[in-house]
């Protein structure tokens, strides 16, 4: 493992040679946007929560109110912020690996729409996507108006959640809630990715929430390249061949620029 504070001759080689790159990221890129990373301390409504105590469908049994407000707010707040270089940084190496015959999958843990914003398509969302709907019941799809929260100032009241236009059911956010199975075809989609790839790149992830951070370790099953990109050790550093010690908003920028 070589721990690097810039992106150096050799990674740089390796980028530019790289022709099929498989890209996991986690909460870290999009904290750089002002987004509020799953695990920090609730207030308003949800002080006396942890988010943990909120995302899982025992809490939406037992507080459907709840737990749909804490979501509707968050997608407002997701509304309020933008991508950040990082972001941006991956839609352009994408762009310019499609234009030469190569590829870029971009793999996400995260809920919101910040790559899709910069101008990346996403591979895969593991976690879902918090601006999809469905109804607990009958799991049709829902589309609903964006929200009319302020992301920045907390509600005043839980608000109960919509129900289904086709069975009446209450809605759920599309989100992958504790206990529950990662979507399928998303984690397939994802492996067979990392598997085809000549270089992956984690960006932004703690290793800690399975099965998700397992996923770059399939690289070693063929040799490939792994480079993190995160400004401290995790729990999957020792995996790597290069950790970049940085933010994602500086980090990703020099290594997509290595790739021209």
């Amino acid at each position: 493992m070589q721990v690097l504070d810039e992106v150096t001759d050799e990674l740089a080689d390796l980028v530019r040679s790289a022709s099929r790159v498989a890209v996991l990221t986690g909460a870290g890129i999009s904290a750089e946007s002002g987004v509020p990373t799953f695990r920090e301390a609730q207030t308003g409504l949800w002080e006396q929560f942890s988010a943990e105590d909120l995302a899982t469908p025992e809490a939406f049994d037992q507080a459907p109110a709840l737990v749909w407000t804490w979501y509707r707010w968050r997608q407002a707040l997701l509304l309020q912020v933008d991508p950040n270089p990082g972001h941006a940084a991956l839609a352009r190496w994408q762009h310019q690996l499609a234009a030469t015959g190569g590829d870029l999958s971009i793999i996400t843990q995260n809920v919101d729409d910040l790559h899709e914003r910069s101008g990346a398509r996403v591979l895969a969302h593991l976690h879902g996507s918090i601006f999809d709907h469905r109804c607990v019941d009958c799991t049709k799809p829902a589309d609903l108006p964006a929200p009319h929260y302020d992301g920045f100032a907390h509600p005043p009241e839980p608000a109960e959640p919509p129900a289904c236009e086709a069975c009446g059911g209450s809605l759920r956010p599309g989100v992958v809630w504790f206990g529950e199975m990662l979507p399928m075809n998303a984690f397939d989609s994802a492996s067979a990715a990392i598997r085809s790839a000549d270089l992956v790149v984690v960006a932004g992830t703690s290793g800690i929430v399975q099965p998700a951070a397992s996923l770059p370790l399939l690289a070693l099953e063929s040799g490939t390249p792994l480079v993190e990109v995160n400004p401290e050790e995790t729990d999957i550093s020792d995996a790597m061949d290069y950790c970049l010690r940085g933010p994602s908003g500086t980090m990703l920028p020099a290594v997509a620029d290595a790739a021209l």
